[in-house]
């Protein structure tokens, strides 16, 4: 079994939504056989060429719906605030809860349904998606496994406009956050990493009338952000990070994690109670 990022696996289980499956795997095989001459990205829109059965490649355009510009600043506002978002996109991954902050603005960023899909082709099929679109499609999914951001810009933001937003928007909580720093790192932005050594620290006072106590925003701990224990191989020196002593101690802390966080919320609504 391929294993695929899981945006894409998520894009291609949308494809296969469609009904009339011959016609997918027409696609299928065009994309395989190299028939797409040329996919590009200008602005918020992909254009191919797809060598059909014509001796002139056909012309294919596919789109998404757009955010507005007051969207966009909402959903990367919210992403801001969580570090692991931060972290993951610059290191060009797809976090998995994405989907929650375009939520939040009443959006989304993956399709729900190929109709959500613009696309045209100047072959003579009525059908669409036609097996050049549907050839489009699959290399799509090949492009966002190789770049998640493709999918941002076809909803109106590119790479370098969403990390400069998300680079702004951390590096001003840092400083709001952190002591002064000077010297040559000073103009480093500070994305609010977990300080592993202080995780379970907090010297401020909380008015207890306004403590909420609700489930995390996401699922993610500091663990998924700190990601695999490198673990030194017995008798050789050697790091590995895969190793099944490794995968134990893992799971071994995320049940300390995960006792110690239950036993903090008990905590809480016990003070909670007794204020």
């Amino acid at each position: 079994m391929i294993d695929r990022e899981w945006w894409t696996q998520q894009w291609l289980d949308l494809i296969n939504t469609y009904r009339f499956k011959k016609r997918l795997e027409r696609g299928w095989q065009y994309a395989r056989e190299g028939k797409v001459l040329s996919i590009e990205f200008p602005d918020k829109e992909v254009i191919a060429r797809v060598q059909g059965t014509d001796p002139k490649p056909y012309q294919v355009s596919l789109g998404l719906d757009t955010l507005s510009d007051e969207d966009w600043d909402y959903v990367i506002e919210n992403m801001s605030q969580r570090a692991v978002f931060s972290a993951k996109l610059l290191a060009g991954e797809m976090p998995h809860n994405i989907e929650d902050v375009f939520a939040a603005a009443g959006k989304t960023l993956f399709p729900l349904s190929l109709s959500d899909v613009r696309s045209r082709c100047t072959c003579p099929d009525p059908k669409n998606p036609c097996k050049h679109i549907s050839a489009v499609y699959y290399l799509l999914g090949d492009r966002f496994g190789e770049d998640p951001f493709v999918l941002f810009q076809l909803r109106g933001r590119t790479k370098e406009q969403i990390l400069a937003a998300l680079r702004q928007r951390r590096g001003a909580a840092g400083e709001d956050n952190s002591q002064p720093n000077s010297g040559e790192n000073s103009q480093t932005p500070n994305y609010n990493l977990p300080k592993v050594d202080r995780f379970w620290e907090y010297n401020q006072e909380l008015e207890s009338s306004l403590v909420a106590i609700v489930p995390p925003p996401s699922s993610e701990t500091v663990l998924d952000i700190l990601g695999p224990i490198p673990l030194a191989t017995e008798g050789k020196g050697i790091t590995s990070k895969s190793s099944p002593a490794a995968e134990a101690l893992k799971q071994h802390f995320a049940k300390i994690y995960q006792a110690v966080s239950q036993q903090a919320v008990l905590t809480a609504f016990k003070r909670g109670e007794s204020d």
